[in-house]
């Protein structure tokens, strides 16, 4: 598993990214690398953890932790975090200096990984009603929009990271977008740059007890019903197009427009993305898994 750690950071790393921008969702990103129900058991795992610690049950927290992927879970936190530190500022200007190129190439990205979860897919009316539905209302919901939130008080900053989290895990749901939606992206993006840490830790609060429950859900669904959760989350993926449409300015509007002005180079930058998706897919795979989870859940549906 040692051998493994470097890579795994890498992951962490490119999760980390893609949080940081609002519209595209770390979950994607696992999803395409394969990690992604191996990053849901684990996350499970340790929110079991901290059940047992609520509960008061230490011999169950010591043998809760020792079930944890650990091998699996800290290298990846690592990456996230370095990511998030390293690239915030760095995101943040690029948006705003090239809001229309940065989008293109996060659209291409998003719509190579629809492409790599529908090879997944093994579709009948339910399971195309459930995408359809969910493609819909995530286009309209996402075109929610709040203005931003000045001087937050503590535990709007707690629920926000409860919330933002959920979302952050979930591919085609950006927990950017949510702090956006919320009045709060600018807020914990300074206070990551400036190094808030009060607010950070209140958010890392918030955001470590929405993991924790949002997570077994998660886990459950999985497990129970595979391939339906693959068709909401493909249709999570296409609703949240609308955030990435390049023109007329990127991730700042919602507004969606003929392209105009600035067109070929972030055209090229989106198809770069869509293939460099579908690439790391045929390299990282994780249909033998899928396969097992779908023979899983279909047993339980026959028993039922």
């Amino acid at each position: 598993m040692l051998k493994q750690a470097p890579m795994q950071v890498v992951r962490g790393f490119l999760m980390g990214a893609a949080d940081i921008v609002p519209g595209v969702s770390g979950g994607t990103i696992a999803l395409v690398l394969g990690i992604y129900t191996h990053l849901i058991d684990t996350v499970r795992d340790g929110a079991a953890v901290l059940g047992a610690a609520v509960k008061g049950d230490f011999s169950g927290v010591v043998e809760k932790f020792k079930a944890v992927d650990w091998a699996f879970l800290l290298p990846l936190l690592l990456g996230i975090g370095v990511a998030i530190i390293a690239l915030s500022h760095t995101i943040e200007r690029l948006l705003e200096d090239y809001p229309v190129r940065m989008a293109a190439a996060f659209f291409g990205l998003v719509v190579g990984s629809i492409v790599v979860t529908a090879q997944r897919l093994k579709l009948d009316p339910a399971r195309a009603v459930t995408l359809v539905v969910v493609a819909v209302v995530a286009f309209f919901v996402l075109g929610l929009r709040s203005g931003p939130v000045s001087d937050p008080a503590l535990w709007y900053v707690f629920i926000a990271g409860a919330i933002a989290i959920c979302a952050m895990i979930l591919p085609g749901i950006s927990g950017s977008f949510l702090l956006l939606m919320l009045g709060l992206y600018d807020t914990i993006l300074g206070a990551v740059s400036d190094r808030d840490l009060a607010l950070i830790v209140v958010f890392g609060l918030g955001a470590v007890l929405g993991l924790a429950g949002f997570s077994t859900f998660l886990h459950w669904a999985l497990h129970n019903y595979h391939q339906l959760v693959l068709a909401g989350l493909t249709g999570l993926m296409l609703g949240s197009l609308r955030v990435l449409w390049p023109w007329p300015n990127g991730t700042e509007t919602n507004e969606m427009t003929m392209p105009s002005g600035d067109v070929w180079v972030p055209i090229l930058l989106a198809i770069i993305g869509g293939v460099a998706v579908v690439a790391m897919s045929m390299l990282a795979g994780e249909e033998h898994h899928d396969e097992e989870l779908d023979a899983e859940s279909e047993a339980r549906t026959a028993a039922r």
